[in-house]
């Protein structure tokens, strides 16, 4: 009989029998003894954690669907950003079902990631297409904060000016956010009438953003007010409408330097609220300070296209403290699916699509027009505003019993939004609701001049191929095979915890109650979502020893700079202004610092000694120094070199004597749950990845969920949002952030318990021990912590062997993937390193696959260093090797195609092939391009 019977069996990688065999590899007779060893005495938790008992698969999923049978899902007619939509078929099951698509990692290792980085390409076409501006970047959070990041990129462009301008007609939810970036750093939001602004003679105002169509339905011609704005030096920011886009004139003809918003509606269920990829285009001016990825298109040696991430050195994790920004990924997954929605309909079925939505809505207007109803004036494209005096709130309920949901705007006005899923009969029920009848019409839609869309887009071959549902599965499958994700091997990249993402976990995603329910509906609606949310909330403060959790943050990025800002506001509630020093180690990673600048803090780097410890002396002498200015402390634990250090709680003491509070940047959570928690440590505040710890799967770079716990004096000073009790600070559009991913971390949870979790965290332990065991006669292991151990990841160091060969860990890296395996985390935290983290659903024979790769890799090395490998042409400066260049005619290297492309005998029984040689990185960023075109194209101007 099996021994995996449960779930926790099934989620972590090593069986009974070869957990005893890598023990003894460490050194320990047992996990406990490991653990106990490992995880210093001071930190250790004295108690198990109290969470439910776990539930079989079933059990899990039976539970879960009787919650969310008290959701009521009703047709939305809300808008407000959120829209429904049709997802194609053979997008849902290709690409939001497919672990070949959602178990990949941010594809940093450009060769093994071609896939997603065309489709990431096509999204940026499309975005770049519709909004009329010349690059885009590969996607953005969601459209509130999208604009709020392009507040930050107007004001890095004009660094003196100190007021924006928001018009008034913007989404709500994005002023709010808006409004939250805004105040830390100082900046006054102006927000009115657009038509009625006049701007100041002082030049302060930096920027203009305006929603269009806005956000009671209304397009508006933009061209004379940017002109204005034009001439006092202010960027133009719109935030439009991507579906508006096919038949409205694109921003960027007016006159728009920056574009934002949501892509959701094509083809992205709403969710509760997320995750949609937010989107951002700009002018050729703005393109090296823009926040987010950019895809761009290089050569490899052979001269064949490759895509790549373009323009890094812009980045936070470049940058740090200096960025206009701390994203570090986005909603990848999410983009893929908007860019296939274009692809599979074309620039003809988008606009079919938009003419049905704007058809549909001239005909309820004039409908409600002749039943005497007196409707907002103004060209609209998919939304209506009824002015009802006194009657809104009536109506909204009478509409709710026949199923439909509209947005109360205030007592006397109704908002009504159409989409591609309304069907006559729902415009016949809405007419029902004030007593009208639906009209016939049969007239075209147009636009005046003025408005109307005057440029074609989408023109490109990928988006005019694959309409036929065949050749679409096949384009999908075609980009699928270039991209080597978890279902193909481990991927053991440090601190970015890619364990298994279980497809049971994964199954509630498309249920339609999780699925299609609008963020803003009535609370009775979304019961269900409500109690899921908040079991996991408490789950969260359990496991990480604190008062309370919010799950708002929909990124690790947007937890941190929502775990300062609750610090920040707690110091002000006390009179503490000017508390504004945030200490953080200098090995911290970039999003650290980039996010203490967002929240109106001032960094001062702590040295760490020659272990990778955060040096306490000079941390206890700086917090001395700073105390009537100190604010927080940023640490990560395990720290950011994977090593448990045994002074985290005086670290924290030191920090809170001397009137700042500890920040824990949860990157590493997946060495502490169940084992100690931040609160024990002594930590006030952590943000969590659920992305990486709790099981969402990566998405090629996103969706992540970075929800934060606090202590109880932070309590007050959680992110609110209009839509809840607290309304103050919200950093997301939606209430609950990316709410329907946390379906996800809920079923992990689950599914292991208490005790499956602190196994779980174990197993991590003993896996990164038993690699850095193996590892080190080959590759010393830079640091560790008591009794030579590690936590659950390890860093090996490249740079002896690279002093004497040559050969970089750059090669190292590329070289990996000819056996099969992406990369670990490279030259992070420490120049010429790889770090390794396995987790704990990797099996022993995975474990060992990897590291007898590593070895043969210190084996070609070393025929280097011996004279018998000659050092420029070898087998790993030459990597990758893709099949068509180890099939080629003619084969000038020093060494055989066999040991290119098998060298080791696993590899007969299965290939994984690199799609593209090395790709030239410097000739990507000299040749900047950002959108798609045929190969055909790029192999030309490349050869040019």
């Amino acid at each position: 009989m099996s021994e995996r019977t449960d779930f926790s069996s099934r989620h972590l990688g090593p069986s009974t029998s070869d957990l005893d065999l890598m023990l003894a590899v460490t050194g320990h007779k047992s996990l406990d003894e490991l653990t106990e060893a490992a995880v210093p005495g001071g930190i250790r938790l004295p108690e198990d954690l109290k969470l439910p008992e776990a539930l079989s698969e079933h059990s899990a999923l039976a539970s879960l669907k009787n919650t969310f049978a008290k959701n009521k899902v009703l047709k939305s007619f809300i808008g407000q950003g959120y829209h429904g939509t049709h997802t194609p078929g053979v997008i849902q099951r290709n690409i939001l079902e497919n672990p070949g698509w959602y178990t990949a990692y941010t594809p940093y290792q450009g060769e093994i990631a071609q896939g997603r980085l065309e489709a990431l390409l096509n999204f940026q076409t499309m975005v770049a297409d519709l909004t009329g501006l010349p690059v885009a970047n590969a996607s953005l959070l969601d459209e509130a904060t999208a604009a709020a990041e392009a507040m930050s990129l107007a004001l890095a462009s004009k660094p003196k000016g100190r007021a924006i301008f928001v018009s008034d007609r913007c989404h709500p939810q994005t002023i709010d956010v808006i409004n939250t970036r805004a105040e830390p750093i100082g900046i006054e939001v102006i927000t009115g009438d657009w038509q009625t602004f006049t701007f100041p003679d002082d030049g302060s105002v930096f920027a203009v953003i305006v929603q269009y169509p806005d956000t009671r339905g209304r397009i508006d011609d933009f061209a004379e007010f940017f002109a204005k704005a034009k001439a006092a030096k202010a960027a133009t920011i719109v935030a439009a409408d991507m579906l508006a886009l096919t038949v409205l004139k694109a921003p960027g003809t007016f006159g728009a330097d920056i574009c934002v918003g949501s892509t959701q509606r094509f083809g992205v269920p709403m969710g509760f609220g997320g995750p949609h990829a937010g989107y951002m285009s700009v002018s050729d001016a703005l393109k090296r300070k823009m926040p987010g990825r950019i895809i761009g298109v290089s050569i490899d040696p052979y001269g064949k296209p490759g895509y790549r991430l373009s323009l890094q050195t812009r980045e936070q994790h470049i940058r740090r403290d200096k960025a206009t920004s701390n994203i570090c990924t986005a909603q990848v997954l999410l983009a893929v699916m908007a860019s296939m929605y274009a692809v599979y309909h074309g620039p003809d079925g988008l606009k079919s699509i938009a003419n049905k939505v704007a058809g549909q809505t001239r005909q309820l207007a004039s409908s409600l027009i002749a039943a005497g109803v007196e409707i907002e004036p103004g060209e609209t494209f998919d939304t209506l505003v009824v002015k009802v005096p006194g009657k809104a709130e009536t109506l909204c309920k009478a509409a709710a019993l026949q199923g439909a949901n509209l947005r109360l705007i205030d007592g006397d006005h109704l908002g009504i939004s159409l989409d591609e899923t309304t069907e006559s009969a729902d415009l016949d029920t809405l007419c029902s609701l004030f007593g009208a009848q639906l009209a016939e019409t049969s007239d075209p839609v147009s636009f005046p001049a003025n408005l109307a869309r005057d440029t074609a887009f989408l023109t490109q071959p990928v988006f005019n191929s694959h309409h036929s549902e065949t050749e679409m599965l096949r384009y999908l499958k075609r980009l699928e095979s270039r991209d080597l994700a978890l279902n193909e091997s481990m991927i053991a990249l440090g601190s970015c915890t890619m364990k298994l993402n279980a497809t049971s976990e994964m199954i509630p995603l498309s249920w339609p109650e999780v699925a299609h329910i609008h963020p803003f509906v009535p609370a009775d609606q979304s019961t269900g979502y409500r109690e899921m949310l908040a079991s996991l909330e408490n789950w969260l403060a359990e496991i990480t020893g604190f008062a309370a959790v919010s799950l708002q943050p929909n990124a690790g990025s947007q937890g941190e700079f929502a775990g300062l800002l609750a610090i920040r506001r707690y110091h002000l509630s006390r009179g503490d202004t000017d508390r504004n020093i945030c200490l953080i180690p200098v090995s911290a990673h970039g999003t650290n610092p980039a996010s203490s600048v967002m929240a109106g803090m001032k960094v001062v780097g702590v040295k760490c000694d020659d272990d990778g410890n955060i040096d306490v002396e000079n941390l206890r002498e700086l917090a001395e120094k700073h105390a009537a200015n100190l604010a927080a402390l940023m640490v990560t634990y395990p720290s950011t070199h994977g090593v448990f250090e045994e002074t985290i709680k005086e670290i924290c003491q030191i920090t809170h004597d001397n009137g700042g509070q500890v920040y824990m940047d949860g990157a590493n959570m997946n060495a502490q749950v169940g084992l100690t928690s931040p609160g024990f440590c002594g930590a006030d505040v952590c943000h969590l990845n659920l992305h990486k710890t709790f099981a969402i799967p990566h998405g090629g770079g996103g969706p992540g969920v970075g929800p934060i716990g606090v202590a109880p004096q932070l309590v007050p000073f959680l992110p609110g949002h209009r839509e809840l009790e607290n309304q103050t600070g919200p950093v997301s559009a939606a209430p609950w952030g990316s709410a329907s991913v946390n379906v996800i971390s809920w079923m992990y949870i689950a599914m292991m318990g208490g005790a499956g979790l602190k196994r779980a965290t174990a197993i991590a332990i003993l896996n990164a021990n038993y690699i850095a065991k193996r590892l080190s006669p080959f590759f010393p292991v830079l640091y560790s912590g008591k009794d030579g151990l590690v936590a659950h990841e390890c860093i090996i160091d490249v740079r002896p062997l690279s002093d004497q060969s040559g050969i970089s860990v750059e090669d190292v890296a590329k070289r990996l993937m000819d056996y099969g395996f992406h990369a670990p985390t490279m030259s992070f935290p420490v120049g010429g390193t790889l770090m390794i983290e396995p987790t704990e659903s990797e099996s022993k024979p995975e474990l060992d696959r990897f590291c007898d790769a590593m070895i043969s890799i210190h084996s070609e090395i070393s025929a280097v260093i011996a004279g018998d490998s000659d050092p420029t042409d070898n087998p790993l400066k030459n990597a990758p090797h893709p099949a068509h260049a180890v099939c080629a005619d003619e084969w000038q290297h020093n060494y055989s195609r066999e040991s290119a492309a098998y060298p080791l005998p696993y590899l007969r029984d299965h290939k994984f092939w690199p799609y593209t040689g090395r790709i030239d990185n410097v000739h990507g960023d000299r040749n900047l391009v950002c959108t798609c075109d045929s190969v055909e194209a790029y192999a030309s101007a490349s050869a040019n």
